[in-house]
C-alpha cells in the first residue's frame, strides 16, 4: 500500500461567519497571532512527510496561493534592512511545499470540493485536510492517519463531542478494534438533536483512497442540497474497511469566531515573549 504523497485543502467557503472582515481577505488568511489559519495546517501536512497540497479554492482567494509563492519584493526589502530571520522566515513559508490550486467554481458541498481535485491527485491515495480546523499535536494529526493507514487502510479523525453537540457534526457508529480505534459502520452528516449513534465526531482530517472519487462522482446532493464527503465516505465503509482513530491533540474550529479567538490566545500563550506581557492582560480583561 502506497504511502499518500499529496494532501487536499478544501478553501472555497465565503466565510460569511467573519464578515465583514472576509469580504477582503479569505477566511484561511486571518491570522492567528501572526501566522495565516491556512499556514498551520500545511505546515502538518509537511510534518506529516507529505510533499505536495492541492488547494480547492474559489473566487478572492488568490492570496492563499500567493503567500505560498516567493515574494522577491519582501525578500529584497528585507535583505536591504539587514533582517535575515524575517528574510529566512519568508523563504522558509514559500519553500514548505508544492502547491497547486483548482477552483470550484460553485458552493455544491465538501464532496464536490475533493471530487475537484481528482485530476491534481491522481489514481492515488491522499489526505484531506479541512482548512479552517487546527490541531495542535505532539504527533501531527495527519501523521497519526497515515500511521494506521499503512497498517489497516482508509481513516478517518475522530473526536468525542458533548452529546448536546453533535447535531453540528458529521458522527460515526461502529465496533472499537483497539485503543481509540473504530471499524467504522455508520456515518451519518448533521444527525437531528437526540438522534446520533454515538458522540464520535469527524473532526475534518482524512487518509481515503483514489476509489472516493469514482464515489464522489455518484453521490447526489445530501444535507443542504450539497454533495457531502460523509454520504460518500458511508459508500466506501459499505464496499471496503473504514476506520476511526480518536485522535491525540488539541482542536480548534478557526471556522467560529470563539474557536478563532481560543486558538489566537492559546497559540499565543505558547510563545514565552508573548505569554509574559498577554498573561496580566487577560487576567485584567476577566476581572473586570
Amino acid at each position: 500500500m502506497s504511502a499518500p504523497r499529496k494532501a487536499v485543502i478544501p478553501a472555497a467557503g465565503l466565510g460569511t461567519r467573519f464578515l465583514p472582515a472576509t469580504k477582503a481577505i479569505p477566511k484561511e488568511m486571518l491570522p492567528i497571532v501572526d501566522v495565516p489559519t491556512i499556514q498551520y495546517v500545511v505546515e502538518e501536512v509537511v510534518q506529516s512527510g507529505m510533499t505536495d497540497v492541492v488547494f480547492v479554492t474559489g473566487r478572492g482567494k488568490s492570496a492563499i496561493i500567493d503567500h505560498f509563492d516567493v515574494s522577491p519584493e519582501i525578500e529584497r526589502f528585507l535583505e536591504e534592512k539587514g533582517k535575515p530571520d524575517l528574510l529566512r522566515m519568508v523563504r522558509e513559508v514559500s519553500r514548505m511545499a508544492h502547491v497547486v490550486s483548482v477552483r470550484q467554481k460553485r458552493p455544491l458541498g465538501l464532496g464536490h470540493a475533493v471530487l475537484v481535485a481528482r485530476r491534481y491527485v491522481g489514481n492515488e491515495p491522499f489526505a484531506v485536510l479541512l482548512g479552517d480546523v487546527i490541531i495542535d499535536a505532539p504527533v501531527p494529526c495527519t501523521r497519526q492517519l497515515l500511521q494506521v493507514y499503512a497498517t489497516h487502510g482508509p481513516v478517518i479523525a475522530l473526536l468525542a463531542v458533548p452529546p448536546e453537540k453533535t447535531h453540528l457534526y458529521g458522527v460515526i457508529a461502529g465496533k472499537q478494534i483497539a485503543k481509540g480505534l473504530y471499524h467504522v459502520d455508520t456515518l451519518v452528516e448533521k444527525p437531528a438533536p437526540g438522534t446520533a449513534p454515538t458522540n464520535l465526531s469527524v473532526l475534518g482530517r482524512y487518509v481515503l483512497p483514489p476509489e472516493i472519487f469514482d464515489i464522489l462522482e455518484h453521490t447526489p446532493p445530501g444535507k443542504g442540497g450539497e454533495i457531502q464527503l460523509t454520504d460518500a465516505l458511508q459508500t466506501l465503509a459499505q464496499r471496503m474497511s473504514l476506520y476511526g482513530l480518536e485522535t491525540e491533540g488539541r482542536l480548534y474550529d478557526a471556522g467560529d469566531r470563539v474557536g478563532f479567538i481560543e486558538a489566537t490566545v492559546a497559540f499565543a500563550l505558547k510563545r514565552p515573549e508573548l505569554a509574559a506581557e498577554l498573561k496580566p492582560v487577560l487576567r485584567r480583561l476577566l476581572d473586570g
